[in-house]
């Protein structure tokens, strides 16, 4: 069938809601479908007015927002390739990343305005600039007056499957970012994969906390409730009262995190008085969900999905259905239904049922390849087409996944292999943990031995002995942590997973 890609995916719904909310932001404001299509319309006018064309690529550095999926729907409606840009990164990683993909245009929140004013004088910035809100700089007008004033709507491009969407720049937890190049297709193979496992109906609110300018959210998150006609209610930052709040207030069916997000909204003084009998998907990424925070849902009726996933799979690539956490507890789940999931030792060949090797993945999620990086687009893929997920784990007798650990990351001690994952479930269960993470230092005659870098709540005295004690008949003894660091957080990237490489600086021995 012929789409015309995700540009069309508004126009669409439009004739099907026009009036039905499509986002709630800020103290309560809406767009509906009809507004939301119209807004994209014309920045689409906005960009074609500053010389964008079919393949070049649109920025955007902001917050969740209405403004950063106008912007997206906008460009590929066009031809162009939306770049979105993690707020979190320093002005030489954004540096990078406009440069890198050759943003001709950035559209980005004023309050990151004196963080660019350097960046917008460097060699190759973009070649035009604009705020959201109604002033832009230096007297120019903002994204809002522009929408306003724009006419002459250009038609919509008609986008194959192998279109770039978007270009989604990994975490990088090691080395300078690559830009994973997504299709029309893959965003929208992904989307329709959640609709299938995760049953997303057009009745569902789902509450963004996490950011969108990471795949997950924007993948995993609004991308299926839009194309379905839910409704989002956008939120900027993640604050466990407000998140609460909001979900009380809207009646917030969808929600999305990672297991420190959900212990956070269990930690706060309003979870017990909170009323939460709308929730019923919730979903996690990341790590494993510890069993005491999934006891704690599902002491008023909740229950969790899992699954597993990454930038070039746009990213899902498996789901764990609430029905089957307790009785697959440590799994990541199935292959999601259009998508294919594979175990292979050193040499490419299949494994057995429970033999730890490197996990891959193939289906119509799978990226086109890192922007300008030919040799690691080819590195990253088999001769067959399967993605190297650089991943541990195995796959039990009836097909779910448990994740082993980063090939990487594995620990290797008198020549035992230690997949830290492993250990780090069990401390997190803990009470008084917040975070854990197992990382291997050098040892003169064990080779490397591993540590563990905690997070602790107020109140609570964990140390070795602790942590020894409790995994102690649960682990080989060579898995047992040799000493304890307390820290005050735990670097993550903005999917939640620990930066290993930056703890192994801090503890180099």
């Amino acid at each position: 069938m012929h789409t015309k890609g995700l540009g069309a995916w508004l126009p669409r719904r439009r004739l099907r809601n026009p009036d039905k909310t499509a986002i709630v932001f800020g103290d309560g404001q809406r767009l509906s479908y009809s507004q939301l299509a119209h807004s994209a319309e014309r920045v689409s006018q906005v960009l074609v007015a500053r010389g964008v064309r079919e393949g070049d690529s649109v920025a955007y550095l902001g917050e969740n927002s209405p403004d950063f999926l106008i912007t997206l729907f906008g460009a590929v409606r066009i031809g162009a390739v939306f770049v979105p840009v993690n707020t979190r990164l320093a002005i030489p990683e954004i540096e990078h990343v406009l440069s890198d993909s050759g943003a001709r245009i950035l559209i980005h929140d004023p309050e990151f305005a004196h963080r660019l004013e350097r960046l917008l004088t460097a060699s190759g910035a973009p070649a035009h600039v604009i705020r959201t809100g109604s002033s832009g700089r230096d007297g120019t007008l903002g994204l809002a007056r522009l929408i306003e004033q724009a006419t002459d709507i250009p038609p919509l491009h008609a986008a194959d499957d192998d279109t770039p969407a978007a270009i989604v720049y990994t975490s990088g937890t090691t080395g300078r970012a690559k830009g994973a190049v997504l299709t029309h297709a893959n965003l929208t193979a992904v989307a329709v994969n959640n609709l299938i496992d995760y049953d997303v109906s057009s009745d569902d609110v789902a509450l963004m906390i996490s950011p969108l300018f990471h795949v997950a959210a924007l993948g995993m998150g609004a991308l299926p409730v839009l194309l379905k006609g839910g409704t989002l209610v956008l939120e900027k930052g993640f604050d466990p009262g407000t998140a609460l709040d909001l979900v009380e207030r809207y009646r917030v069916t969808m929600l999305s995190g990672v297991p420190t997000t959900f212990q956070l909204l269990v930690d706060h003084p309003e979870w017990g008085s909170t009323d939460l009998s709308s929730l019923d998907k919730l979903t996690c990424g990341g790590s494993a969900v510890p069993s005491r925070i999934l006891a704690a849902y599902e002491e008023r009726g909740m229950s969790f999905s899992q699954g597993y996933g990454m930038t070039e799979t746009s990213p899902g690539a498996t789901s764990l259905s609430p029905d089957m956490t307790a009785h697959k507890l440590g799994s990541v789940g199935l292959p999601h239904f259009f998508t294919d999931v594979r175990v292979v030792d050193e040499s490419g060949g299949a494994v057995e049922t429970g033999i730890v090797g490197e996990i891959q993945v193939a289906g119509p999620n799978v990226f086109a390849g890192y922007h300008g990086l030919p040799d690691a687009t080819a590195a990253s893929l088999t001769a067959d087409g399967w993605f190297r997920s650089g991943d541990l784990g195995y796959v039990d007798d009836h097909g779910y996944l448990y994740i082993s650990d980063r090939l990487k990351d594995m620990i290797i001690s008198g020549g035992e292999n230690i997949y830290p994952a492993e250990i780090e479930s069990l401390i997190a269960d803990i009470d008084g943990v917040t975070g854990a993470a197992v990382i291997g230092v050098p040892d003169e005659r064990w080779g490397e031995v591993p540590i563990a870098v905690l997070t602790v709540r107020d109140g609570f005295d964990i140390t070795l002995d602790t942590i020894r004690g409790t995994l102690e008949g649960r682990v080989a003894r060579y898995k047992l942590p040799t000493r304890v660091e307390i820290v005050g957080s735990l670097p993550r990237t903005a999917s939640g997973k620990v930066r290993k490489h930056e703890l192994r600086g801090l503890f180099p021995r």
